[in-house]
């Protein structure tokens, strides 16, 4: 029989504090460190991947590092099943091939990824432990809404783009491919969807899906690819979900400048829709063949009054078009001269051929001088650009575009 050990008190008291601090001291996950040979398997794994994209050096890296490890922590405690999130890293000094492929100009970035898909808009959030942890539970929500009677689509918010699936079962292949686009682009356009008896007067010639256009006079249109075809349903609801005009805001004004495409911008008061619709539909028939190279976009009218005052304009002048090209701001004639045939796009056509900065500072080009009139001059400098100033701020990341290392 073996003697009986007896602790003195400090000694059971300290024995007892690290029981106590064994028992309680929550696990901690490791962060998965991504590199050539692992990144696109543990991304096309994951259903949902955040991704930092960081650099030692980087002191906002430094401040995010303890930060994105406990949200992982938080997370991991949620959805613990190793797939459903995963919180990794990329050393952008160790591995520079990633992140130009990934086409990082900032430290740290955070990208989200989906089945090794990268999402379009990275997070642009609060750097809190809280903000993180909500952003993924968000991410990770049902962004279908399942309408029980048909009843509902006349209740329907016609101020969204509406994408509606009708389907016979919920545990389809047809389903499967509509719920997973839905979680690509539930940010641009609204997702129901209704099933059995419910759908069953939608589906006369099978699941079908329907797009429903913002207010009430434009027609629905008919998805008619294959349903079980990805690639296809995605690029057809992606085409209906993002338009070619988009509304610039101060929420997604970073995203945008980002992209680093000239503006052309309507603006417009809120309540005017028609100038909207005018802009719209001369953006569609003049400048389709400009698509990525500049970024179509309008405008409030109230939200945007610096801007407006920038180019001497305030919302009593508008409508008003106006480029912004990152170094200068140029103003469109009359709005009313939107609807001459290639005005606009002779409009674009000059930024890209240098004429607007020219004419702008050493007078109209000789070319536009009608024979006998004499040149004046009439060399100006142009407003410098206004929403550049919504670009990534050197006082939250470490910006690249000065720097040789990517």
């Amino acid at each position: 029989m073996h003697p009986a050990v007896f602790l003195s008190l400090p000694d059971l008291r300290c024995s007892l504090l690290l029981l106590v601090t064994w028992v309680f001291t929550p696990v901690t996950t490791e962060i998965t460190s991504l590199d050539t040979e692992n990144i696109d398997e543990i991304l096309n794994n994951a259903d949902v991947a955040l991704v930092n994209f960081y650099a030692d050096w980087c002191r906002f890296s430094q401040m995010l590092h303890p930060i994105f490890e406990e949200a992982s922590d938080v997370i991991k405690e949620e959805f613990p099943n190793e797939n459903q999130v995963v919180f990794a890293r990329v050393d952008c000094d160790q591995h520079s091939d990633i992140a130009q492929r990934y086409r990082i100009s900032k430290y740290p970035t955070l990208k989200l990824f989906r089945n090794g898909m990268m999402m379009k808009r990275e997070y642009r959030g609060q750097r809190s432990v809280k903000a993180l942890a909500d952003y993924i539970r968000q991410q990770k929500s049902n962004p279908i809404q399942e309408i029980r009677d048909l009843t509902e689509i006349t209740t329907l918010d016609r101020s969204k783009r509406n994408i509606i699936g009708y389907f016979e079962q919920k545990d389809s292949d047809n389903y499967r491919v509509f719920e997973r686009v839905a979680n690509i682009l539930h940010d641009d356009c609204a997702f129901l969807s209704a099933f059995g008896d419910v759908s069953k007067p939608e589906r006369y010639s099978g699941d079908n899906i329907i797009y429903k256009p913002p207010g009430h006079s434009a027609p629905d249109m008919v998805y008619l690819g294959a349903m079980t075809n990805f690639d296809v349903t995605y690029n057809w609801i992606q085409d209906k979900c993002v338009p070619l005009v988009r509304e610039i805001t101060f929420e997604n004004g970073e995203e945008l400048t980002e992209e680093g495409l000239p503006f052309l911008i309507l603006f417009h008061m809120k309540e005017d829709t028609e100038s909207l619709e005018i802009f719209q539909n001369e953006v569609a028939r003049q400048l389709i063949s400009e698509k990525g190279t500049i970024n179509f976009l309008h405008a409030d009218c109230d939200k945007f009054r610096h801007p407006l005052l920038h180019i001497q304009k305030t919302p009593a002048d508008c409508p008003v078009i106006a480029i912004d090209s990152f170094r200068h701001m140029y103003v469109f004639g009359d709005f009313k001269d939107v609807l001459i045939p290639g005005k606009l796009k002779q409009f674009v056509f000059d930024l890209h051929s240098g004429k607007l900065h020219r004419e702008f500072h050493h007078g109209p080009d000789p070319t536009d001088i009608a024979p006998g009139e004499q040149a004046q001059d009439v060399a100006s400098s142009p407003p410098e650009s206004s929403f550049q100033k919504l670009a990534p701020s050197e006082y939250r990341y470490t910006l690249l575009r000065d720097r040789d290392e990517l």
